[in-house]
């Protein structure tokens, strides 16, 4: 029997083969051009140098992130120091009726003393650390606003890059209505690619569980081009340049 079904695979693995070799044929007919049978030479690998050269000034990086965030829905402020994006965020939260708020547990976001702040104003405030037995997606969801730090920040694209830990959870980012990034200037890249090559200096082994984009708020589109703002992450987002 054994034999059997593998004179059979064998038969069905010959036909599949030649039914490959004919699709193939008709496309190379319909471009009226030869089969290609050995892969093209490619002399270049990865980005050209010309754009790995690419530095624009500290000035020119918040500029084009700005232009490039607010063109994808977010919104974007330059604050002189942590005390103003306190202040911020205050004002957003009284002002949007904000009662619950979530942060990662990272010692910037511990430096604002929003949790104080907030607390004496009404909201109840919890910090992100999955090393405590506590329902965190649960919170998330809930939360009016999710406050974080992210790693980078990257001005060609918009985007800020958030890596996940155990005090910092991607649903931080991901399930409350409105989310505040908080960076520092210095965090402020050129290109994406300077970001992943800090990954990969550091190693497979070291890399940690999730590296999430956010370019803006969550927008999704059906085939009827039917645009949603806020359906599979945060509808607001507001980015806090500080420095």
């Amino acid at each position: 029997m054994d034999n059997e079904y593998n004179d059979w695979l064998k038969v069905k693995e010959v036909e599949a083969r030649q039914k490959q070799e004919q699709f193939m044929d008709r496309i190379a007919g319909k471009l009226k051009r030869p089969r290609l049978r050995e892969a093209p030479d490619h002399p270049f690998r990865g980005a050209p140098a010309y754009w790995r050269e690419l530095d624009w000034s500290l000035e020119e990086r918040l500029a084009r992130f700005e232009d490039n965030f607010t063109a994808a829905g977010g919104h974007v402020s330059r604050l002189a120091d942590l005390e103003a994006a306190k202040a911020y965020i205050m004002a957003k939260a009284q002002a949007l009726g904000a009662r619950y708020i979530l942060r990662q547990d990272n010692p910037l976001l511990a430096e604002l003393g929003l949790d104080e702040a907030l607390a004496a104003d009404g909201a109840r405030v919890s910090v992100w650390n999955g090393h405590r037995s506590e329902a965190w997606i649960a919170r998330a969801a809930e939360a009016d606003f999710g406050i974080v730090a992210p790693d980078f920040a990257v001005a060609y694209t918009g985007s800020l890059v958030v890596q996940s830990a155990a005090e910092e959870g991607r649903s931080v980012s991901l399930l409350p209505t409105a989310l505040f990034a908080i960076i520092p200037v210095e965090r402020m890249k050129t290109r994406l690619g300077e970001v992943l090559d800090t990954f990969d200096a550091v190693g497979r082994e070291t890399l940690p569980a999730g590296i999430h984009f956010i370019s803006g708020p969550s927008r999704s589109a059906d085939i009827e081009n039917d645009l949603t703002i806020g359906v599979h992450g945060p509808g607001i987002v507001f980015a806090l340049l500080v420095g």
